[in-house]
């Protein structure tokens, strides 16, 4: 198939459509800036993603209405757009999105994706991020490619034939990247060696988004024979790979092979993957499958929260009614990890913010979002240790949450547990 230029490419596109957008290191910034210049001939285009990185230029108010995203996953790029109502946020379990499109619930027009060159017998890879965009081209009417021998070619899921896609356009620039070890706090570090001490050898992780998740990486490296099974891959991955702490010996589906939906962070982390066939980028509704995660033994999802509750509420994806995120795989995870012999869901937290806002509390702001219940809680962490909540009742996780709240807070957090519970100053 002949490239063509992205403004005839777009000219698939039509008002009232609803329009696919890859989403990770693969955002296609040049895509959306050249619809940018297409705006004053489309009207109410719905643009449906999960997590976008960069500049995405038509979240910008002069561009709606002709312009909507709808998000699966809010992150910082449309947040600001979807908090003044210029924008959507569906919340749905990441391993249930691929179903929205194979049961017609929402209906793809158009996928737009970013995929690798094509190879010798016409096959594109879409790179890192396979997860939900294998079933978004599967599911399209049309699908616009940007062709960009910067992605690298996964093995996986993610080999797309060009004879799928109704327009070619090539445009070479970087991937998005992101630098979760720059983020890193001495907090984040003591939580990730609390994290680690709970971690056997031979165990297969789940690694959530952000900077506890790669602290605790950095405190795995006494391990040995640890796996990955895991949505996200990340560049505190590769250090473990290369220094012989992660082998997935031990796993019993994929022995030898890193799973993963998608990965995120540096050109390093990218060019470790190319071509890379220990490391698996599968469909988000297999590797997000409870009923798969468990069949893997000591599976431990690590996954992080905005504040809990003292009776194990958890809230991960808003702050108060001010969405922040996104739903995502914590739940997929966390009930896998639950399910697996010998499996350790846990969820990690710092005592406080960055500004001294209490993450343990008497009760979620109102709005919060509920994204893993407290019947799905097990293990919490925090830089003052961590507790154990499966199968102890209200008071008894009320005392066990405060023993890890910040000092500071305990006293207040003890006289609300009293009032709540009558009883919760004697033992339990």
């Amino acid at each position: 198939m002949p490239y063509v230029s992205a403004e005839q490419a777009l000219q698939i596109i039509q008002s009232g459509q609803r329009v696919f957008v890859h989403g990770s290191a693969c955002t296609p910034i040049y895509m959306l800036q050249q619809l940018a210049e297409q705006a004053p001939r489309l009207l109410n285009v719905e643009l449906l993603s999960i997590s976008l990185y960069g500049d995405v230029t038509l979240d910008n108010p002069r561009y709606h209405p002709n312009f909507r995203f709808n998000s699966l996953f809010v992150s910082g790029s449309i947040r600001q757009a979807v908090n003044e109502g210029r924008a959507d946020y569906v919340p749905v379990f990441l391993s249930e999105i691929p179903e929205l499109f194979k049961r017609n619930i929402i209906p793809l027009d158009v996928a737009i994706v970013l995929v690798s060159e094509p190879d010798a017998h016409g096959y594109c890879s879409l790179g890192p991020s396979v997860d939900i965009a294998r079933s978004a081209v599967n599911a399209a009417k049309y699908v616009i490619a940007q062709v960009n021998p910067q992605v690298p070619r996964t093995h996986g899921d993610g080999m797309i034939h060009v004879s799928r896609f109704h327009a070619m356009v090539r445009h070479e620039a970087p991937l998005q990247e992101v630098r979760f070890g720059d983020k890193v706090s001495e907090v984040d570090l003591q939580i990730g060696q609390r994290i680690a001490e709970l971690i056997e050898d031979r165990s297969t992780l789940q690694m959530g988004i952000g900077s506890i998740p790669d602290a605790v990486l950095r405190s795995l490296r006494q391990h040995k024979d640890l796996g990955v099974h895991t949505e996200m891959f990340s560049d505190g991955l590769v250090d473990l790979l290369e220094m012989g702490v992660v082998t997935n010996r031990y796993k019993k589906i994929h022995p030898g092979k890193t799973v993963t939906a998608f990965a995120l962070g540096t050109r390093r982390l990218y060019d470790f993957v190319d071509d890379n066939p220990a490391v698996a980028f599968l469909d988000v509704d297999y590797v997000n499958e409870a009923a798969v995660i468990r069949r893997n033994k000591r599976v431990v999802a690590i996954n992080s929260a905005i504040e809990i509750d003292i009776t194990g509420q958890v809230c991960a994806d808003s702050i108060g009614t001010y969405h922040y995120s996104g739903v995502g795989g914590q739940m997929d995870f966390m009930r896998g990890a639950a399910l697996s012999e010998g499996g350790k869901p846990i969820l990690a937290l710092s005592a406080r913010t960055a500004k001294g806002v209490p993450r343990i509390v008497p009760l979620l702001k109102p709005g919060a979002g509920v994204v893993t219940t407290r019947a799905h809680v097990h293990y919490v962490v925090t830089e003052y240790g961590s507790v154990f909540l499966f199968g102890k009742n209200l008071r008894e996780r009320a005392k066990a949450l405060i023993s890890i709240a910040h000092p500071g807070d305990r006293e207040a957090l003890e006289r609300a547990a009293a009032e709540r519970f009558k009883e919760m100053l004697l033992e339990v």
